[in-house]
Order: structure tokens, then C-alpha cells, then sequence
């Protein structure tokens, strides 16, 4: 796999990431920020969209922001289980961070935070 192509669009403040351009890809919304592409019969990632780029790489003072991944609750068993594996494989896992947070022990929220953040004009 070749190195992935970064394309930031400053006047939208989005944040396009190609791991292989040009490929038809299905589109997984994970959250109002973050967009996955996928080749959903051969599991692999084709691209992220990060939409508010300059919010999802905003630091706090404690560390980086999270995000929920909110829109894995809308995606079949199938289709969720497939996410999760790309999300936590190469390219998808240098760059974004995927945990989740257990308000109690019966709930748990997958989130997500960016793991390496290009550097763009932001």
C-alpha cells in the first residue's frame, strides 16, 4: 500500500485522506465529523473525510479531543464488525485513535480521537 494522500480544503476546513485513490469506495458516516471509505468485500479502507478538520485536531489542555463514534449504532452486526476491524488496522489506526469510554459497567461508547495529525494549514 502506498503512502496515503492528504488533500486539505482550507475554505471547508475538511481534511480528505486517500489510501487508494481513485478506488469506488462505500462511504460509512461515523460521527458528524469523520467519514470512512471502504471496500466493504475485501474489508479494507480506501479513505477518511474529516469534516471541521481544525476541530478534530484541537488539543485540550488535558490532551487530545474525543470523539464518539455514533454512527456505528446505525450499521448492521455485519457491517459494524467489519468497521471495527478496518478501524483498528493499518492505515485507518495511524491515524485515529479507537477506545471507548464505559460511563457504567452495562454502557460503552466507542470514541475516537485523531492518533497522528498531518500537518496542514488549519
Amino acid at each position: 500500500m502506498a503512502k496515503p494522500n492528504f488533500n486539505y480544503d482550507e475554505a471547508s476546513d475538511t481534511l480528505y485522506i486517500s489510501f487508494e485513490p481513485g478506488e469506488n469506495a462505500t462511504g460509512i458516516e461515523l460521527n458528524d465529523h469523520i467519514l470512512l471509505r471502504i471496500n466493504k468485500g475485501e474489508r479494507r479502507a480506501i479513505g477518511l473525510t474529516l469534516f471541521e478538520y481544525s476541530l478534530l485536531a484541537q488539543k485540550t489542555e488535558i490532551g487530545p479531543r474525543s470523539f464518539p463514534l455514533s454512527g456505528l449504532a446505525q450499521l448492521s452486526d455485519e457491517l459494524r464488525e467489519i468497521v471495527v476491524a478496518i478501524l483498528s488496522s493499518s492505515p485507518v489506526s495511524e491515524i485515529l485513535a479507537v477506545s471507548a469510554y464505559t460511563p457504567s459497567l452495562a454502557e460503552v461508547i466507542p470514541i475516537t480521537s485523531l492518533q497522528s495529525v498531518p500537518s496542514v494549514a488549519a
